[in-house]
């Protein structure tokens, strides 16, 4: 995946840059040698940026075990997250990043770690149907990341995947609200006509969903109400092919309804 890759490449430069005083030298991990944290903490993310994950994740942890206080000892722990979001193990990695927030809520750069956490939850959604635990997680910790950190340089990103989640959100409820405007159940498939009007107004499905209450409205007898519907729908979406269906609709509606006064007025 061509989007993971080039994640993975600018979070390493990041977080990298976040120890301070990073001694560049190679070399082994050898407790007798080498007893400074920042040393650990530059072997550990040679070894991650070989794709060494086991060995990496390894010092990580002997860094926390030894330097529990140390800066590179936070970092330790971020990276080791990272290693199993890389992984895929998200359940793991989402885990080790909630401990982070709620142990270090103040750390400097835990905006990246509310994104991390956040993408944990993101990149598991695969169907708009069958993933709705993992939309509603998604987007409370996408909006954590835009509402906490709006200044972040993790704040637009986020941003844009919370508009992607909603409209997968929103298709749900267009799916089941056609579903039960097919079987007749209107009043069901205007609550969920109206959730997306209401609650989703960012998603494409707004000029739809407008559409669908117009037409229910009429088939129900609410005529003003269709009306109404139809007329927000053409202020707001006046190019919208749902306008020119509902138009088109409402419009042979009030030419059959005309039709049959007369018929009715000929045969009194």
């Amino acid at each position: 995946m061509i989007l993971r890759s080039i994640l993975i490449s600018i979070l390493l430069v990041f977080i990298s840059n976040c120890s301070s005083n990073l001694d560049k030298q190679d070399s082994t991990f050898d407790k007798k040698e080498i007893d400074s944290p920042e040393k650990l903490y530059v072997q550990a993310m040679q070894k991650l940026d070989k794709q060494q994950y086991d060995e990496a994740l390894n010092i990580f942890k002997n860094i926390e075990k030894i330097y529990p206080l140390s800066n590179e000892s936070i970092q330790s722990q971020i990276m080791s997250g990272f290693i199993d979001y890389v992984r895929l193990d998200y359940d793991l990695a989402i885990i080790k990043f909630t401990k982070l927030i709620n142990k270090y809520p103040t750390l400097e750069n835990i905006d990246y770690v509310y994104y991390m956490k956040a993408i944990c939850h993101y990149e598991q959604i695969t169907h708009e149907g069958l993933d709705g635990k993992n939309n509603l997680l998604a987007l409370e910790s996408l909006e954590q990341v835009t509402n906490r950190f709006p200044k972040s340089k993790y704040s637009k990103d986020s941003h844009q995947k919370i508009i992607l989640v909603k409209s997968n959100i929103a298709a749900k409820h267009m799916t089941i609200g056609r579903f039960y405007q097919k079987e007749d159940k209107y009043t069901a498939a205007l609550n969920r006509y109206n959730i997306v009007v209401e609650n989703f107004s960012e998603t494409k499905f707004i000029p739809e969903a407008l559409y669908r209450i117009s037409e229910i409205y009429y088939s129900i007898g609410m005529i003003e109400d269709s009306k109404k519907t139809a007329a927000i729908l053409g202020y707001n979406y006046p190019n919208s092919e749902w306008y020119e269906l509902s138009y088109k609709n409402l419009t042979k509606k009030e030419e059959g309804s005309i039709l049959l006064n007369t018929i009715d007025k000929i045969f009194d």
